[in-house]
């Protein structure tokens, strides 16, 4: 508040400040890969400064005070929705129809909280504009124009005359776009505008010309006896019935999205046209870029640094790292020319040119000095992708150059397959007479756990078990382990290990 301000001015004040925080504020959920939902948990209080954090399977949830520039920032996630309706999952019983009540109950139970998510949205969209937003169809001002309004008489009558012959026979011109897969589908309906209401100007707003489709994806008890195309089709009349909206498939001003589950009934509303992994300064794509983001997060790059990754490829850990941390120095390595070539295309579409060093180089004889490097950051491609296992028995030469290059006190984290993670247990030993180094990790796996179960409620949150490998501590020569890390790379399993080394090569 400025110095001088009357009371009744600071007053005005403070609460215009509080009310433009309330528009700016949301409850929202984000989807992540299997495996990375401490990572994005971790990411929206950090970047967000999110609060009511919670993490399912799949999905974390969180309210923050921000814009679509902020949320756009996002790494470690997916897609990004704001939060209508999270529920427990629907009893499931033989009755199909007390079944569709209680999903219908979503959306008739609370128009109001409905509206008021809509009207946030709008806001979402204006401040977004057309960039990227879930639909990029002109968004319907909150407020009417002088066209508009001579024309709503017009629209009652009209709305009057189609409400007598709509009604129950809605559901019958309901119509269900087929699809190849079951886990989704888009409901439409050539249904016009039901009367608005008199007496709220919003609501009335809200129910102009709104177009709208349904996506739907259901698992586990509940997929077993109603299909997503019925869920569905009872939503999409529900909608229609509830706020006079029509059902457009090809080009709606808004898409609905659910989720039931054994876990959860969730409802929600895209903010983005595309995910939030889809990074445009990616040319051709290599890495899940989530994936790269979440194990340079674990790095511990700070300004100044020098970072390695010593079998690049087409660089996608090396742009994550330098698009979130620009004030460090990378260099990338690898032995292939075209992988090369296309780690410099990658760099100059991201106008990273003066901030990522290439090389030739094999990772077993790297041309750079001893300790010269405060991280290194390395997806090692072996395993079935790479059909070249017999090469692991070249993994403790590669480990020990890293070592060599790596500064006392810096990190090493690495993307193994399962066969290298399990060849990582036979390279390694147990340490002895270390509880310093035992009691250092007991408290890291905790600090992760806590990160993992933020709602204090086990039974709807991710197994940490999921997440973290067994608590054995090794060590490989001066390498001292920091942590593992269970992700999903889609059709295969991987772990991101970390290491932390805490001496250097002459004192072994």
């Amino acid at each position: 508040t400025p110095p001088g301000t009357t009371g009744p001015a600071r007053s005005a004040l403070r609460a215009a400040g509080r009310a433009k925080m309330a528009a700016r504020s949301g409850r929202y959920f984000c989807t992540a890969g299997r495996g990375l939902e401490p990572f994005l948990a971790r990411e929206v209080r950090a970047r967000l400064g999110a609060t009511e954090v919670g993490c399912v399977s799949g999905k974390v949830f969180f309210s923050a005070e921000a814009g679509p520039g902020e949320l756009r920032k996002l790494k470690s996630g997916e897609r990004l929705f704001s939060l209508i309706q999270k529920r427990s999952p629907v009893a499931v019983s033989r009755d199909k129809g007390r079944m569709l009540h209680e999903i219908k109950s979503l959306v008739i139970e609370e128009p109001n909280h409905w509206l008021d998510v809509i009207s946030s949205w709008r806001n979402f969209c204006e401040c977004e504009g057309k960039k990227d937003t879930a639909s990029q169809k002109t968004r319907l001002p909150l407020k009417r124009n002088s066209e508009e309004e001579m024309n709503i008489a017009t629209k009652r009558r009209k709305a009057e005359q189609v409400r007598e012959t709509v009604s129950e026979e809605a559901g019958e011109r309901c119509g269900v776009s087929k699809r190849k897969s079951d886990q989704d589908c888009w409901t439409e309906s050539k249904t016009d505008l039901e009367n608005p209401s008199k007496n709220s100007e919003e609501e009335l707003t809200a129910k102009e010309q709104l177009s709208f489709r349904v996506s739907c994806r259901c698992s586990g008890a509940i997929g077993k006896i109603l299909t997503s195309q019925e869920i569905g089709r009872a939503v999409g009349i529900a909608l229609m019935k509830q706020f006079g909206w029509r059902a457009d498939l090809r080009d709606p001003d808004l898409e609905i999205f659910l989720h039931f589950n054994d876990i959860y009934s969730v409802v929600g509303i895209p903010l983005f046209r595309l995910p939030l992994a889809n990074r445009e300064y990616i040319k051709t794509a290599g890495l899940r870029s989530t994936v790269a983001w979440a194990m340079a997060s674990l790095a511990e790059i700070s300004a100044g640094a020098f970072v390695l990754d010593p079998m690049c490829g087409l660089g996608t850990i090396l742009l994550e790292a330098a698009k979130e941390w620009p004030e460090a120095c990378y260099w990338g390595a690898d032995i292939s020319d075209a992988q090369l070539e296309g780690a410099n295309v990658n760099i100059r579409n991201a106008a990273l040119m003066d901030k990522i060093e290439l090389l030739k180089a094999s990772v077993t004889a790297l041309p750079l000095p001893s300790e010269s490097f405060d991280a290194v950051i390395s997806d090692i491609p072996f395993g079935k992708k790479f059909k070249i296992t017999k090469d692991i028995q070249l993994l403790p030469d590669i480990l020990q150059e890293m070592e060599r290059v790596l500064r006392v006190g810096g990190t090493i984290v690495l993307l193994l397959s399962q066969d290298l993670h399990k060849c990582m247990d036979g390279l390694t030993k147990c340490a002895e007479n270390d509880s310093s180094n035992a009691t250092s990790d007991g408290a890291s796996e905790t600090a992760t756990a806590k990160d993992m179960n933020v709602d204090g409620n086990s039974s709807s949150l991710v197994n940490e078990e999921s997440f973290l490998s067994s608590s054995r501590h090794t060590h490989f020569g001066s390498l001292v382990p920091d942590g593992v890390y269970g992700v999903s790379l889609g059709k295969t399993d991987a772990f991101i290990h970390k290491y932390r080394k805490i001496s250097s090569a002459e004192n072994q």
